[in-house]
């Protein structure tokens, strides 16, 4: 894949522009992000184009350069804004105004330093490149592969959760014939009516009347009526279909028995004509829908064996760690593996394959062994993407040959997750210890490159008003735990959670969406943009719980070995 498949306008696909050069002065934001993490081009120091910018390069090999500048220390060189509770009114990084932007010195135009040399693989002090604005890290994730894989055929049930490469277009009419919508009689013409008597019908027995898949064998005469059953074939010359409790049933003295009803059956009455919900060549659905249960039942009715839809892609999680538990209490400085329950299902809720999780040692040789042998279309891994003693991610892409696309985000939590690829079509979405981090890099990185491979179309924005203040970082994106409430006056909108710590799982357990709170904070009533989780749209509306929950905040110890 080349540079330019990641092309697009900023501000376009992205939602804003990020602090790079202008379209005037020659950047692009995909193009600068993906060279930035892989330092093939200069990197624009600063929040803009023009003669003050400054280039350098910043060589992959290198782990970024020296002058490259993040986004938590563009103010002079502060530490990263990693406090353990971002909301505490004593954080003075916590600001609640508007973002701003801090300002640039003049300094002259420097040309291009040649390019630091490569450290030793091992794991180590690594100088982290600038992180990419959150909007552009999912816009790169997105357009990472250029479309999903070629569709497959399958039988119906196979189908299930996967998107359709074709329209479904009808085989048949629906329904194929005139049916009955009711049990009772079809009469022909207005009432009373003679009763018939079914053709193969005993003459001892109760008149069984025409049943669901028998054809009539008689055409219905003018003033007769014979007993029909729900779904059964209308006979010809039936008017109406006259439901059971609307009508009477009298004994005649010649032997015969005949049909009343209190009110007229209008021509058409409970019957089902052919064709009513499609004609045969009508489009049922587009190419992209996803096949769903009732999508399934559709096909079918529609005269449907097979499906030709896209696969779903096939995930790999491999949790890292020589202090996760899998079973038990926390003990001796080891805590659970939270990361290992959650992200496999959570993976299945998103329509992905996803293998039960693997635990890996912190050893660089198994993970390096672990990546080559994988043949998942993303591979997904916890912790080990900072710089610590133990964190072999950055080594180990670095001798699989793997291009970092993305190497850091402005997020918070989350900041050092990290997508590469290893391979064309295969790619790695490494994801912070910390178990909401790791949601964070979740939803931003995997979620938008998984979709485009199943070919799922993104969700429609989607925003909501605050039901209170947020505190907002200094220059990063923020993720937070909301749930949904109703306010009567207001509607629907969104309750920020406690509990929403990178090592804290009990706010987003009561959450129904994480909010994109920009830099600097949001004010009560704010609209922001939500990011649903796939089991929420239908559950919790109105539902607040884990609000304002009395208590301590619980925070195990941090999985990597920096913050998130």
């Amino acid at each position: 894949m080349t540079d330019g498949e990641f092309g697009g306008e900023a501000g376009g696909a992205v939602g804003r522009p990020w602090g790079g050069p202008s379209a005037e002065g020659g950047g692009d934001p995909f193009d600068d992000a993906l060279a930035l993490a892989n330092g093939t081009a200069p990197t624009w120091v600063g929040s803009g184009a023009g003669p003050e910018a400054t280039t350098v390069t910043t060589p992959y090999a290198a782990g970024g350069a020296a002058a490259a500048t993040s986004s938590a220390t563009d103010s002079g060189g502060d530490a990263p804004y990693t406090p353990d509770d971002p909301f505490s009114p004593d954080d003075p990084a916590a600001a609640r105004s508007g973002p701003s932007r801090p300002s640039r010195p003049s300094r002259p135009s420097r040309p291009s330093r040649p390019a630091d040399p490569a450290p030793p693989p091992g794991p180590g002090p690594r100088t982290a490149p600038a992180a990419v604005p959150w909007h552009t890290a999912r816009a790169l994730a997105e357009r990472a592969v250029p479309g999903p894989p070629a569709p497959e055929t399958s039988v119906l049930g196979e189908a299930l959760g996967r998107t359709l490469a074709a329209p479904l277009t009808a085989l048949t009419d629906l329904p194929s014939f005139d049916t009955s919508a009711m049990d009772g009689w079809a009469v022909s013409g207005p009432g009373p009516w003679r009763l018939d008597r079914p053709a193969d019908a005993s003459e001892t027995g109760p008149p069984s009347g025409i049943l669901a898949g028998h054809a009539p064998a008689e055409a219905l005469l003018d003033g007769h009526a014979i007993p029909i059953a729900t779904g059964a074939r209308v006979p010809s010359g039936a008017t109406a279909v006259l439901r059971s409790e609307h009508g009477e049933v009298r004994e005649l003295s010649d032997g015969g028995r005949r049909l009343y009803a209190p009110r007229p059956a209008p021509p058409g009455q409970d019957i089902r004509p052919r064709g009513q919900e499609c004609r045969r060549g009508d489009q049922l659905l587009p190419a992209g829908a996803l096949v769903t249960p009732a999508v399934l039942g559709l096909a079918a009715a529609a005269g449907y064996d097979e499906l030709t839809a896209y696969r779903r892609p096939r995930a790999e999680v491999f949790v890292l760690g020589d202090e996760l538990l899998d079973h038990g209490l926390p003990r001796e400085g080891r805590i659970r593996d939270a990361l290992g329950p959650m992200l496999a299902p959570w993976l299945h809720a998103l329509g992905i394959e996803a293998a039960p999780p693997r635990h890996l040692a912190d050893e660089a040789d198994t993970l390096y062994a672990a990546l080559a042998e994988s043949t998942a279309d993303v591979v997904i891994t916890t912790g080990g993407t900072a710089s610590g003693p133990v964190d072999h991610v950055h080594p180990t892409l670095r001798r699989l040959g793997a291009e970092v696309l993305v190497d850091g985000v402005a997020v918070r939590p989350g900041h050092p997750m990290l997508l590469a690829r290893l391979a064309p079509r295969r790619h790695l979405v490494g994801l912070p210890g910390n178990p909401l981090a790791a949601v964070s890099g979740l939803l931003t990185l995997a979620e938008p490159l998984l979709r485009t491979l199943a070919a799922r179309r993104p969700a429609a924005p989607y925003r909501t008003p605050l039901a209170a203040a947020v505190a907002g970082h200094p220059h990063d994106t923020r993720l937070v735990p909301v749930a949904y409430r109703d306010d009567e006056r207001h509607g629907l909108m969104a309750v920020p959670l406690r509990f929403h710590g990178p090592a804290m799982l009990r706010g987003i357990a009561s959450a129904d969406a994480l909010a994109v709170v920009p830099p600097g904070g949001a004010e009560r009533g704010a609209e922001l943009e939500l990011l649903e989780f796939p089991w929420s749209a239908s559950w919790s509306a109105g539902w607040t719980p884990g609000w304002a929950a009395p208590g301590g905040p619980y925070e195990p110890p941090e999985a990597t070995g920096g913050h998130a």
